[in-house]
């Protein structure tokens, strides 16, 4: 990592501000010569670190290109994309950041003659389907679902990915197909469904949880710059969890209805505006992609500090310490 220039986009969100605290750790020790931390929002004086050079900037417009050159960037570390949309978000906006705002980030590179892009992709890139294998490796196609944007423009990333690779092969390109992520202070979609009184199940499916915690991310993102290895890997923690053993945990009922029946809720639900999932939220729940951690540990030799039920655990016991 010695010597490294480093920039990160959406390094104002939940992973991008933990990736930048590990990496001003590092510039601090020299172990690195600049971090330039980008977002979308200015980054007030009191959370700035030393050392780290702040950018507002967003990855849709022009530009880019110049910073990395005039800060020689070698490693860009893409996370900025649309995981959690607001209320007042829609789809077109969202394909704008996720898809045509990461072609932006790799025509920079391109452009500026970065050596190294990591990309956080996810596992929702594999899609929500009845025929996906019991665990999901790297060797199995995307298929995001069209019907879920943040599923299907993974997997729109990932094929605009593959381009570059066969145009661009001196860029060398590291994306990780990330599982759920749990941490202190997590709080999304997901962890949203575990806040309820009960947990939602389909019936005959156990609908399995595969975690990695969010330093095991920070972990792999850093073993990625300072081994410049390239390759595509699952990042997620040992085994999964079903949604009837994340209801034990929890000391929740799990309730169990027939897929047909909670489609058909939400249908009228979202047609009467009182939710804003529909019946494609069945297949979500029904059909969760499994991640296989092997070539994580075999290839780019990260081995998770924590499993899945590790993850777990340690998620709940810090939001039963803030009471």
């Amino acid at each position: 990592m010695a010597g490294k220039s480093i920039l990160v986009t959406g390094a104002g969100g939940y992973l991008g501000r933990q990736l930048v605290a590990a990496l001003a750790a590092r510039l601090a020790a020299g172990d690195i010569s600049t971090v330039v931390a980008a977002d979308v929002r200015e980054t007030p004086q009191s959370q700035r670190l030393e050392g780290v050079i702040y950018l507002t900037h967003d990855i849709r417009d022009a530009g880019l290109d110049a910073v990395l050159r005039c800060r020689g960037v070698d490693t860009v570390v893409h996370l900025a994309s649309i995981v959690t949309p607001g209320k007042k978000s829609d789809r077109a906006f969202e394909y704008s950041v996720d898809v045509d705002g990461t072609r932006k980030v790799l025509d920079a590179c391109v452009a500026a003659g970065v050596h190294h892009i990591i990309i956080s992709s996810s596992g929702a890139a594999y899609g929500y389907h009845a025929d996906n294998p019991a665990w999901l490796n790297e060797s199995h196609p995307v298929r995001g679902n069209e019907e879920f944007a943040y599923s299907w423009h993974k997997r729109l990333v990932e094929e605009i990915l593959a381009g570059y690779r066969k145009r661009h092969p001196e860029l060398a390109q590291t994306i990780f197909r990330i599982g759920t992520i749990l941490g202190d202070s997590v709080n999304n979609q997901i962890t949203a469904l575990f806040e309820k009184p009960r947990l939602l199940g389909i019936r005959g499916s156990d609908s399995p949880f595969v975690f990695i915690w969010d330093q095991d991310v920070v972990g792999a993102i850093l073993l990625a710059i300072s081994s410049g290895r390239a390759g595509i890997y699952n990042l997620a923690g040992d085994g999964a969890l079903s949604i009837h053993a994340l209801g034990k945990r929890l000391g929740k009922p799990v309730l169990a209805l027939p897929a047909w029946l909670i489609a058909a809720a939400l249908a009228v639900l979202k047609k009467l505006g009182l939710t804003q999932y529909g019946p494609e939220q069945v297949n979500f729940l029904r059909y969760r992609p499994v991640l296989d951690n092997r070539r994580l540990k075999e290839e780019l030799g990260y081995i998770p500090a924590k499993t899945s039920e590790q993850v777990f655990d340690y998620w709940l016991q810090a939001k039963a310490n803030k009471g």
